[in-house]
């Protein structure tokens, strides 16, 4: 219904409209944990900088950055890997809803991937939440700082292993997952949003 009283690229225009697709208690979390609209667009032109390229976003939540990237990348394709199933399954519906052949939602822990299956990668720092102290997207999962620190580790050593010219776009991040082998070519959003590239 909303996006037939909105039309497609008005849903994409404004945070507010877009998160109104999904139930109340999960559009209040929007905010904190998924990325506005316009954080979406530019990674995406980033990481979909040439057509055909497979896009991974790992801790996708309710999809935002994915859908967001597939509308406005249209010859590239998103993933998310999200290990809370209720939000993958909110995502998958949304993306149906909005008429997204290019996206695609994995119910899972990102460790359990294959990385070497991705061209690029979108973080937008997903380990946090196993701080202590920090706001939690829900109680459905471990979180504890030994977790933090073995993703981190995990990503770090995947990371290492991907192709020279792999490209990441980070939010938000701590950087601790992130290679001596990668370099920053740009930074938006007062550096909190920053574009990698391996050499």
């Amino acid at each position: 219904m909303l996006v037939q009283e909105h039309g497609w690229n008005k849903i994409f225009k404004s945070d507010d409209t877009f998160n109104k697709l999904f139930p109340t208690g999960i559009e209040r979390k929007a905010i904190k944990h998924w990325s506005r609209l316009e954080i979406a667009k530019s990674a995406a032109e980033f990481l979909a900088a040439q057509n055909n390229v497979h896009v991974l976003d790992i801790g996708s939540g309710v999809g935002k950055f994915c859908l967001a990237a597939a509308h406005h990348k249209p010859n590239a394709v998103f993933y998310g890997v999200e290990q809370r199933k209720y939000l993958v399954d909110y995502a998958i519906d949304c993306g149906n809803k909005l008429e997204l052949y290019n996206v695609s939602f994995i119910h899972g822990n990102f460790t359990q991937l294959d990385l070497g299956q991705f061209d690029h990668f979108y973080f937008f720092n997903s380990f946090y939440e196993n701080l202590d102290g920090t706001d939690k997207i829900d109680n459905t999962i471990e979180h504890s700082v030994s977790l933090y620190n073995y993703y981190n580790r995990y990503l770090y050593k995947q990371l290492e292993q991907r192709r020279t010219g792999t490209r990441i776009a980070t939010f938000h991040s701590l950087e601790e997952e992130i290679p001596p082998c990668y370099y920053v070519v740009k930074t938006e959003f007062d550096g909190l949003l920053k574009f990698w590239v391996k050499a």
